[in-house]
């Protein structure tokens, strides 16, 4: 995907806790484990942030390898805590194993893992727009057309 091109990925029930989340020609079960009500077929939407973090910082990781010539053998272990009021991940811990890394590149390596796209996305979090549609939502007249949601980014008592 090219810088100022839109994505779209497309989430639909599959029953119960269960989505399907289409990405593409890709389709991802998301679920809730057994203990929280679900099915366990799936990970979470939390674990799910936490690997396309982790994915992020293989991708960038392994290109620098490739591209310096070294083995691109390394594992990303990402932990994570959560918090609520609000409800939200507060803390994610990753080591990046890579055997192959010798020292005197470890700066350079350490700049370009710190800064994938899906990091830099939570350092500077995007606008979110989230539109409610229902079936009644077929013509629209004064007042009854999608409820548009609130950014709570900057608001400090917004409750949805």
């Amino acid at each position: 995907m090219s810088i100022g091109q839109a994505g779209m990925v497309r989430v639909e029930s599959a029953g119960a806790d269960r989505y399907d989340i289409r990405i593409r020609d890709h389709v991802v079960r998301a679920d809730q484990p057994r203990d929280d009500g679900g099915d366990d077929t799936g990970p979470t939407p939390v674990e799910l942030l936490v690997a396309g973090l982790a994915a992020c910082v293989g991708y960038y990781a392994g290109r620098f390898l490739r591209r310096h010539g070294l083995a691109a053998d390394l594992t990303v272990t990402a932990t994570y805590t959560l918090a609520s009021r609000p409800a939200r991940v507060d803390h994610i811990g990753m080591t990046v194993t890579a055997p192959g890394l010798p020292a005197q590149q470890r700066a350079a390596f350490a700049a370009v893992i710190n800064h994938c796209t899906v990091h830099n996305t939570l350092l500077q979090p995007p606008q979110v727009d989230i539109l409610i549609t229902t079936a009644a939502d077929t013509g629209y007249g004064p007042g009854d057309g999608p409820l548009q949601a609130r950014d709570c980014r900057k608001e400090t008592s917004c409750h949805m």
